[in-house]
C-alpha cells in the first residue's frame, strides 16, 4: 500500500460528532493478571505531522446555543422619535410653507461702476496743473457702503413707498418673505426705518468685486415692475451720490484755488506799491532806462573831465601862469565837475548820500531796485500760477469728471426665480439631519462613558 492510499483511508474515517464521550470511571487496580492482559491496548498516537489536523478535528469542543433575536429597546424608540421631530417634521413644514404659502418673487439685476474722466482741459495743458479728482477705487468703496445704508433706504422709500411694495401679498399670508414690523400684536406697516433697512438687506443683495471695481445688485419684489422700479431708483440715487462727491471735491479745490489767487493778488499789489514809492522817491519813471542813461551821461562827463585835465596840464607846461587859456581850462574843469555832481544828485547819489564820489550810494540804490524788481517778478509769477489753477478748477467744475457707468441696465423679469424652493428645502433637510446626527452621537457617547 502506498503512502497516498493510507492517507486516503484515513480521510474516509468517520468524523466524530461533537457529543462528549462517555466518561469511564477510573478503577483502583486491575483485579487480576488476566484482566490486565485482556484489556485492549490504547491506540498509539500518530507521530507524523500529517495526522495533526485529523486529531484536532476529533478534539471535543463546547457548542454554543442559537443566538437570541434582537429586541427593540427604549433608546431605539427615542432615536426614531427624535428623527421624526428634528428631521421629518421641519422638512415637511418647510416644504408645505414653500409650496403653499410663500409668495413668488421677481428679480431685477443691475450692474455699474465708477468711471473717471481722463481728458485734460486746455488750461491744464498750458499751465501744467494736475487733475483735481481723486481715484475711482475710493469712490466705489463709498458707494458700496452707501447702498447698504439708511440714507438710500430713506430716499427710495420717499419716492416708491418700499413698505407698501414689500408687503403686497400680506404678512398674514406670507409672514417670512414679506415686510412687517416686529410686533407681537400686529403685522401692519409702516414700522421704523431700522426695520425697513433690515428688510432692505434681505431684498437687495450687493456684490462688489474689489479687483475690477464692479458693483452688481439683485433686487427682489413681488411684481416685475416693482423690482425694475427699485433697481432704476437705486441707479439714479447712486449716480447722484457720485455727483455729490465730485461736487464736494471740486468745491474744495475751487475754494483752495480762490484763496491762493486772492493771496497772490494782494502780494502783487503790495510789491507794486513798494516799487512805485521807490520810483517817486528817486524820481525814476523807467528805472532801467533812466539808470542806463544817467550812467552813460556821467561816464561821458567823466571822459570830458579827463580831457580837460590833460589840456590844463599841457598849457601849464608850455605857457605862463598868467595865460588866459589856463584860466579858461580851469573854469571848464570846474563846470564839468559841477555837472557831474548835479547828475548824481538827480539819482539821489550825491556826496551827501555817500562818499565824495558817490559810488557806494549808487551801488546801494541799484541793489535796492534789483531787490524790489525780483520781488515784483516773483509776485507776478505767483499770480499767474494761481490764476491758472483757478481757471483749471473752474474748468473742472464745468465738466463731470466722475460718473456712473452701467454695464447692466435694470432688467425686467418674466418669471419668478425666488424663493428657490428646492434649494431651500434641501438646505433645511441637510442641516436638520446633521443636527439630529450630532445630537444622537453625543447622546451615545455620553451613555458609553457611564
Amino acid at each position: 500500500m502506498t503512502p497516498y492510499s493510507s492517507q486516503a483511508n484515513l480521510c474516509k474515517r468517520p468524523i466524530l460528532t461533537s457529543s462528549p464521550p462517555k466518561q469511564i470511571k477510573p478503577e483502583s487496580a486491575p483485579a487480576s493478571q488476566s484482566d490486565a492482559e485482556n484489556r485492549p491496548e490504547p491506540n498509539p498516537v500518530p507521530s507524523t505531522a500529517a495526522f495533526a489536523p485529523e486529531q484536532a478535528e476529533q478534539t471535543p469542543s463546547k457548542v454554543r446555543g442559537p443566538a437570541s433575536r434582537a429586541r427593540p429597546r427604549r433608546r431605539h424608540g427615542i432615536v426614531l422619535l427624535s428623527f421624526l421631530i428634528m428631521v421629518i417634521l421641519p422638512s415637511a413644514v418647510t416644504g408645505w410653507y414653500l409650496w403653499t404659502r410663500a409668495a413668488d418673487q421677481y428679480a431685477s439685476y443691475v450692474g455699474f461702476s465708477v468711471r473717471k474722466e481722463e481728458v485734460s482741459s486746455a488750461v491744464e495743458l498750458l499751465g501744467g496743473i494736475t487733475e483735481l479728482s481723486g481715484s475711482s477705487s475710493s469712490d466705489t468703496d463709498i458707494l458700496y457702503k452707501f447702498l447698504q445704508s439708511q440714507e438710500i433706504v430713506r430716499r427710495i422709500d420717499a419716492v416708491l413707498d418700499l413698505r407698501e411694495i414689500w408687503s403686497k401679498p400680506g404678512p398674514h399670508q406670507d409672514p417670512v418673505f414679506t415686510y412687517h414690523p416686529p410686533s407681537l400684536f400686529t403685522y401692519e406697516p409702516p414700522g421704523t426705518i431700522e426695520d425697513l433697512t433690515e428688510h432692505w438687506l434681505r431684498k437687495v443683495k450687493v456684490y462688489y468685486d474689489e479687483g475690477s471695481g464692479l458693483i452688481d445688485l439683485r433686487v427682489l419684489a413681488f411684481t416685475p415692475d416693482d423690482a425694475h422700479a427699485i433697481a432704476e431708483e437705486i441707479f439714479d440715487e447712486s449716480s447722484k451720490k457720485i455727483n455729490d462727491l465730485s461736487a464736494i471735491a471740486r468745491e474744495d479745490a475751487m475754494r483752495y484755488a480762490r484763496d491762493e489767487l486772492e493771496e497772490a493778488v494782494e502780494r502783487l499789489k503790495e510789491k507794486r506799491r513798494i516799487l512805485t514809492e521807490f520810483r517817486n522817491t528817486y524820481r525814476i519813471v523807467d528805472p532801467e532806462a533812466s539808470i542806463q542813461g544817467q550812467v552813460g551821461l556821467i561816464t561821458t562827463l567823466q571822459n570830458e573831465l579827463a580831457s580837460a585835465l590833460i589840456e590844463l596840464d599841457m598849457l601849464q607846461g608850455s605857457a605862463s601862469s598868467n595865460d588866459p587859456r589856463i584860466q579858461q581850462a580851469r573854469r571848464r574843469i570846474e563846470v564839468i565837475e559841477n555837472r557831474i555832481d548835479q547828475e548824481r544828485r538827480k539819482l539821489g547819489n550825491g556826496p551827501a548820500a555817500g562818499n565824495d564820489n558817490g559810488e557806494e550810494a549808487y551801488a546801494e540804490l541799484l541793489g535796492t531796485y534789483e531787490t524790489l524788481a525780483v520781488d515784483r517778478q516773483f509776485a507776478e509769477e505767483s499770480y499767474r500760477l494761481a490764476l491758472s489753477a483757478y481757471d483749471a478748477a473752474q474748468a473742472e467744475a464745468r465738466r463731470q469728471s466722475r460718473y456712473l457707468a452701467a454695464h447692466i441696465t435694470p432688467t425686467i423679469a418674466q418669471k419668478s426665480e425666488f424663493p428657490d424652493r428646492p434649494l431651500q428645502l434641501s438646505l433645511v433637510v441637510i442641516f436638520s439631519f446633521l443636527l439630529w446626527a450630532t445630537v444622537v452621537l453625543v447622546s451615545y457617547s455620553l451613555k458609553d462613558r457611564r
